[in-house]
């Protein structure tokens, strides 16, 4: 359904986009999961025709980026990362007004957006800007369904979103990829690209890997200690002066922690620690997840 060729894009010295390719298949939730300047929102607004890449090509449902980028937009679905409805319309009007672009009615489409519209719809008289932030996510959602597109683009949708709202935006996805419509979704959010079919770690403009989560988990090749204690601060700068520390890196309430032996040793490291001083310490064996698999690739 997007076929993506060896696209770039440079701004002045900067490299935001360096030769990246994949392909997303109809009916897939597909993640490109980075950190903020990976590059996500600039290969989204190539895809969504609003900038020319410097050099590569890219098809949606056939058409071309260039060539048919008017047919493009009637095509697809573009919930940019910053809300971008009009603040001084309500809910309703903004709705509306989305629907009369793509000359269709709220009416005509309504089963399509009703699961997600129905929790907003008692608040259609208020204006956007008094919204909350899972209310406007749902709102700019409804505007990006509303004329039925055959794909739906995304860029971070759930970031600066309350954790139940982001929850709740996941299960709309995975129902609205139950009606035919192929999804790409771009998320900072490591433990989002677990709800993802495939993903696509991106970072500085390149693609590290493609496969599906629990495909890229499975390969990931270290044992991984989480470890804890009662200064994190210095608990993290002990554990890089260890004599056999590869990465160190926050994880949540542990840090986490493999070395270069791929052998770490739980007494040793532990008396390590009591040497220099700290206290509570707590280590355990734990298993990888996208976001460790991120970081190893990261440093390969």
């Amino acid at each position: 359904m997007i076929k993506i060729n060896s696209i770039s894009k440079t701004y002045d010295k900067v490299t935001a986009l360096d030769n990246i390719s994949f392909n997303v298949n109809k009916n897939e939730l597909f993640g490109l999961i980075g950190p903020d300047g990976a590059g996500k929102t600039t290969l989204f607004r190539i895809l969504t025709t609003l900038i020319l890449p410097n050099t590569g090509t890219a098809n949606l449902n056939g058409l071309d980026i260039v060539g048919d980028y008017k047919k493009i937009r009637e095509i697809i679905g573009y919930m940019p990362g910053r809300f971008s409805l009009y603040h001084d319309l309500s809910v309703e009007e903004n709705l509306n007004f989305f629907a009369t672009v793509f000359n269709t009615t709220i009416d005509e489409n309504y089963d399509l957006i009703a699961d997600i519209y129905k929790q907003i719809e008692p608040f259609k008289k208020r204006l956007a800007k008094q919204l909350s932030g899972g209310m406007k996510q749902k709102l700019a959602l409804s505007c990006a369904l509303i004329h039925k597109p055959k794909i739906l683009i995304l860029d971070e949708p759930t970031t600066g979103v309350d954790a139940v709202s982001r929850v709740e935006f996941w299960e709309m996805l995975k129902s609205l990829q139950q009606k035919e419509i192929t999804i790409l979704v771009s998320t900072p959010y490591m433990d989002e690209a677990a709800l993802c079919d495939r993903v696509a770690l991106i970072q500085k403009g390149k693609i590290l890997t493609i496969d599906s989560p629990d495909n890229i988990i499975q390969h990931y090749p270290k044992k991984i200690l989480a470890i804890n204690a009662k200064n994190k601060h210095k608990l993290i700068t002990d554990l890089k002066n260890y004599n056999n520390a590869d990465t160190v890196y926050p994880f949540g309430e542990f840090i986490h922690f493999t070395a270069k032996n791929n052998n770490p040793n739980i007494d040793d490291i532990t008396s390590y620690l009591k040497n220099n001083a700290n206290e509570d310490i707590f280590i355990k064996q734990t298993k990888a997840d996208i976001e460790d698999c991120f970081m190893e690739l990261m440093n390969t």
